[in-house]
């Protein structure tokens, strides 16, 4: 039998609900080059997220605002986001070795003060946040566990949506992306039945069409299960 700590990130490994459910499977992916090894040992410890710690003192800057994305992909629109927006802290959490290996590659080439990353499971570090201090929080494309019995392992649970209304700020914002059928219905279920948060969507434009100010996704542009939908909630 395969302990299924090896595919747990060290925090979670040792995490004392250990045994909670699980939003991803293995960790591991291609083999990593030499060259993001060794990102991983030296870049990734100076950039790290520490969960439980004082949140804007994790940043060098002056940032006047948190931003968290949980499952960043290769980290293309939080690249994009940091640059942009400089006066934001950016937190971003991805289990994935290699999506991880990647944005160290851009932030090797590309060094941005703003930005932190969590290898592991973005709950944690949701739950360590204190109250309202999250100014904007992403979810783009997370795995849709399209069998009905799986559905559980959604992230967008009401019990996740209580732990986001209880961190993000009021008139903070939630991003929701997804191109899979049956998780839109699902999210909008839960999110529309929350009464902390309020969908902005005024017709069909504002939840099929990604807004400018949103950075798009390498997995968007693959459209691999069709056109993508774009929801955009505040904290009411």
């Amino acid at each position: 039998m395969t302990d299924d700590s090896e595919f747990l990130p060290p925090s979670a490994a040792g995490h004392p609900d250990r045994n909670r459910r699980k939003l991803y499977g293995r960790r591991k992916g291609p083999k990593l080059s030499e060259r993001q090894k060794g990102l991983r040992q030296s870049l990734l410890g100076k950039l790290a997220w520490r969960v439980g710690d004082e949140p804007f003192a994790q940043f060098p800057n002056a940032v006047r605002e948190l931003w968290l994305e949980v499952g960043f992909g290769a980290g293309e629109h939080l690249m994009t986001l940091a640059e942009q927006r400089p006066e934001a802290g950016l937190i971003g959490a991805e289990p994935y070795e290699m999506g991880m290996a990647k944005i160290l590659t851009k932030l090797e080439e590309n060094p941005l003060n703003n930005v932190r990353l969590y290898e592991g499971d973005g709950r944690e570090i949701i739950e360590a946040l204190p109250d309202s201090s999250l100014s904007r929080f992403f979810l783009l494309f997370p795995d849709p566990w399209p069998k009905t019995r799986h559905h559980k392992r959604r992230f967008l649970q009401m019990e996740m949506l209580d732990q986001l209304a209880r961190v993000l700020v009021p008139g903070g914002e939630l991003r929701f992306a997804t191109d899979d059928k049956s998780y839109l219905p699902f999210a909008l279920e839960r999110l529309m039945a929350h009464p902390a948060f309020l969908w902005t969507a005024a017709g069909l434009k504002d939840w099929k069409t990604r807004p400018e100010s949103w950075p798009p996704t390498r997995y968007e542009a693959k459209a691999i299960k069709g056109p993508p939908s774009f929801l955009r909630f505040v904290r009411a």
